[in-house]
């Protein structure tokens, strides 16, 4: 086939302009080998992935594992920031298209898997090392063999499959942040904290568990005296239902003093093994083994002020994290002939936030020039954990196999009318989200101030039943998917024409559990026992003197638990027409079963009066949502030699639909602890439909340069977005609503140009970069509480992003260097409420450099130097700067020795 000619022809010019650049010039003798592969190994990044691109039949963009090695991202997050109209937020989440990350799915090798983020059902990227990965397919158009639920995009990361020969490694890295201090903040935790898990020593005791259980949940004084006068009790006294509700604060972890400790580099170590076994001339079984470790502190200090008195009310906050990641994974895989291929995936992930804080903070109830102000005392422990298990398998009808087939009537009528090309693949993956919490704990103060200054004097801690409040929480996330699919090329003298279907299965259940307790005195026989170190503050000796008037509670209705659960059926079929190596048509259904049901849990719920779980009727008929739809696409795609070897231009048009959070369609709420806001849910909030539209002419030219430009149009009906709520006093809530209406458009422009034109030395320079320009607009409707602009841009959309990389190989490919420049727009933060202004993220300047040497075929010597310009994360409303907070510079270097 003529497009298939082209496309071997861009690859063979790709190769010959590659290896081309490590040849000194004029050409005294043929280059080495190993030199010319190492050479285009790094030149080719970029490239590798061109054929893939152009033989989809809908707008892919790729990023493989190369690409990510040199410009030195170590999280799939901070890779994905490369590709064109993809942003990151909070270093974790991706923006596709200027759509949230709600807008955004992601896949592991073309499965589902669960989030374990407690506040949202996307994956946060940033808990994925670049490691495992051997490419990342970004889908910006829908197909339908893809779930329904895409809105900016799809991203599949899929990871490493088994080597072709024995390969082992191990990488060391170390590195520095400017802007960790000297003197990190700490506290005493446990023996395991280095593995980043837990060892018993913050978890809720089995006193409290049991008591809870004995007195109903309701643990007041009262209660208590009332319940052990009732039993076996009766001459009990009002002191012994005092002491008992003390023990149980005494059960409690109060080893809470917040210490400094020295500083120490951050540090990784990361190793595989593989091998590959030719166990006759038909079968093959290899494995590919990894793992990686890493540990290191991240400190912030970040300045919120409010808009309105800016030097009168505000807060400063100072944190460090003590950050651990490791990850194991093993590959199997069985080949019989080309026909026949099983692979299967067992990986585990761990994430693990051990933060300290202190922040300080006026605000209308004191302001900075009275004298006295607030403080307040966090520590959070955060665990999140990631198992997956996959088997996947693909099967071709090829020669091989037909000729191990019996020779059967049936038999042999498939020969006939089955291409070899023909193929089944089948997947089928379990996977487990799971974070744990076991102790987050806040403890309010006061502080004494220079009224001039705001210098923090003197502190101690609030004279309140609630100055202490722990928060245990636990979420545990089970997903299976699985499916299989179909594919039989039919070929005329004109036509190659590809019918494929299938059908595909998910199951997603939730346990969301949250318990929150607090300490505090109501009073005390001296005002010193407030003050100190907060572990002599709690102390035994404190709590149990009955002077001081100690008292554990169970603040708040605890309604923030839930249990939830989803389950989608799908089938579909998409019909691939090729004419004339010049017209490409794809036209695809998908039928979509979706039902979710979500139910409050409370569990201190001990009665019929008081159920865990709601029985009314009506109640539970509310909290399930149906519906099957049949969501259409066509891409349309024009072949020709336009301008460059291979010209392609696309049309496509799809219809797709975003779905709330499980979490969103429970009456409970809960703080973000990205934006520190109260979240309200909503149990009437309904999917999103989106209309898509796209258009993409792309040029790849035979020297290996490429160039492509896109439109986007997206309509979304009913969005879902969050708008401020009414709160009191400073804090700020948020609840999720469906606008009226909304719609994105914009342009992508994205190319790769050798600067071999500037003459010999430009040889060994590329330049690679894209832009996004666009606009975004949505309307509230009647729905939104008093929102101070009705018409806005979509939360966290901006008006342009901008990546530009310019790469240096060297002719003797011992030298490689990269730097990488990034930058969005102004995007939406917040959005006001009542008057009050909108608030905007500031452009962030991202400057990067990569420089890698390679002193043996072997060994690899890599160092990274991040944020170069030094900028910081800036959040401004009416010009006024409501937030600012500084990421540092980070220095990194890593030694690789790979075989």
């Amino acid at each position: 086939m003529k497009r298939l000619i082209r496309v071997k022809k861009i690859s063979v010019a790709i190769a010959l302009a590659t290896v081309a650049s490590s040849w000194n010039a004029p050409v005294f003798a043929q280059p080495v080998m190993e030199e010319v592969v190492l050479q285009a190994r790094l030149k080719s990044s970029a490239e590798e992935l061109i054929g893939e691109r152009m033989d989809d039949d809908v707008v892919m963009d790729f990023i493989d594992s190369e690409f990510i090695s040199r410009v030195g991202d170590s999280t799939v997050a901070g890779a994905l920031r490369r590709v064109s109209g993809l942003s990151l937020v909070n270093d974790k989440f991706v923006y596709v298209r200027g759509l949230g990350e709600r807008y955004s799915s992601t896949l592991l090798n073309g499965s589902v898997i669960p989030s374990p983020d407690l506040t949202r059902s996307v994956i946060p990227l940033d808990l994925f090392p670049t490691t495992i990965v051997e490419s990342l397919a970004v889908q910006k158009v829908y197909s339908p063999d893809m779930p329904a639920a895409f809105g900016g995009g799809s991203v599949d990361i899929r990871t490493k499959g088994i080597p072709d020969d024995f390969t082992y490694g191990i990488d060391v890295g170390i590195g520095v942040d400017s802007e960790n201090e000297s003197k990190h903040l700490s506290y005493d935790g446990g023996s395991d904290d280095e593995w980043g898990t837990d060892d018993g020593t913050r978890a809720l005791s089995g006193f409290i568990r049991s008591t809870m259980n004995e007195y109903q949940g309701n643990v007041e004084v009262q209660n208590l005296l009332s319940a052990m006068q009732s039993r076996d009790m009766p001459n009990a006294s009002l002191a012994d239902a005092q002491l008992l509700n003390r023990e149980l604060a005494v059960a409690m972890n109060r080893n809470l003093s917040i210490q400094e400790e020295d500083d120490d580099p951050n540090y990784e170590l990361k190793g595989h093994i593989g091998n590959n076994f030719y166990l006759s001339d038909e079968w093959e079984f290899g494995f590919l083994a990894g793992a990686s470790y890493k540990r290191g502190w991240d400190d912030t200090e970040s300045t919120a002020r409010n808009f309105q008195f800016p030097d009168e009310r505000f807060e400063i906050e100072r944190e460090s994290n003590r950050k651990t990641d490791l990850h194991g994974n093993i590959n199997l895989g069985l080949r019989f002939t080309d026909d026949h291929r099983i692979e299967t995936l067992s990986m585990y992930l761990r994430n693990t936030d051990d933060e300290t804080a202190i922040r300080d903070y006026f605000n209308e109830n004191r302001e900075k020039s009275d004298g006295i102000g607030f403080r307040e005392y966090r520590i959070t422990f955060e665990e999140r954990d990631l198992t997956v298990n996959q088997i996947m398998g693909e099967h071709y009808f090829g020669a091989a196999t037909r000729e191990k087939l019996p020779d059967w009537g049936i038999i042999n009528w498939l020969e006939d009318v089955l291409p070899e090309e023909s193929k089944i693949n089948w997947k089928y993956s379990e996977s487990r989200a799971a974070t744990d919490i076991p102790n987050e704990v806040t403890i309010a103060g006061t502080t004494t101030n220079d009224p001039i200054t705001g210098a923090v004097l003197s502190s101690a801690v609030d004279l309140d039943t609630r100055a202490a409040v722990y928060r245990f929480t636990d979420l545990q996330d089970k997903v299976e998917n699985g499916g299989w699919s179909w594919v039989v090329p039919l070929i005329t003298e004109s036509s190659v024409i590809e019918l494929s279907g299938g059908y595909e299965w998910n199951r997603k259940h939730r346990l969301y559990e949250q318990q929150q307790f607090s300490i505090g005195a109501f009073r005390v026989n001296d005002p010193s026992v407030l003050e100190g170190p907060l572990s002599q503050v709690f102390s035994e000796e404190n709590i149990l003197d009955p002077t001081n008037d100690f008292i554990f509670g169970v603040p708040g209705a605890n309604n923030q638990s839930y249990i939830a659960a989803t389950m989608t059926d799908a089938v579909f079929g998409k019909l691939d027409w090729t004419y004339d190596e010049t017209w490409r048509v794809m036209l695809g259904l998908r039928w979509e079963d979706y039902s979710q049901v979500a139910l409050d849990w409370n569990i201190n719920g001990y009665s019929i009066e008081n159920p865990q779980v709601t029985t009314d009727v009506a109640t539970l008929e509310e909290a399930v949502f149906k519906e099957d739809e049949i969501y259409p696409s066509i891409a349309v795609t024009y072949m020709t030699e336009w301008w460059a070897e291979i010209f392609q231009l696309r049309f496509g048009y799809s219809e797709t639909v975003v779905r709330p959070d499980l979490r969103e369609i429970t009456d409970s709420g809960y703080i973000d602890p990205i934006t520190d806001a109260l979240v309200l849910g909503n149990p009437g909030v309904i999917p999103s439909d989106i209309k898509n539209y796209d258009i993409r002419a792309e040029w790849f030219f035979d020297s290996g340069d490429n160039l492509t430009v896109s439109f986007y149009l997206k309509d979304i009906q009913n969005p879902i977005e969050f708008f401020e709520a009414a709160a009191s006093d400073t804090n700020t809530a948020r609840e999720i609503i469906n606008a009226e209406e909304g719609e994105v458009y914009g342009m992508e422009i994205e190319g790769l140009k050798s600067l071999g034109f500037l003459g010999d030395w430009g040889e060994a320079f590329f330049l690679q970069g894209n832009v996004t320009i666009q606009e975004s607009e949505i309307t509230a409707g009647a729905k939104a509480d008093a929102p101070t602009n009705n018409v806005r841009e979509l939360t966290g959309a901006s008006e342009y992003v901008v990546n530009a990389i310019i790469g240096y190989d060297s002719f003797n490919s011992q030298h490689a260097a990269t730097l990488s420049y990034n930058v969005f727009g102004e995007r939406l933060f917040v959005a006001g409420r009542n008057g009050a202004p909108d608030g905007y993220e500031q452009p962030f300047h991202s400057l990067d450099f990569t420089y890698t040497w390679f002193p043996t075929d072997y060994i690899t010597l890599k160092l990274r130097l991040r944020n170069l310009l030094d900028k910081e994360i800036t959040i401004e409303r009416e010009g006024v700067e409501t937030f600012t907070e500084a990421p540092g510079q980070i220095i990194a270097v890593n030694f690789q020795w790979d075989f």
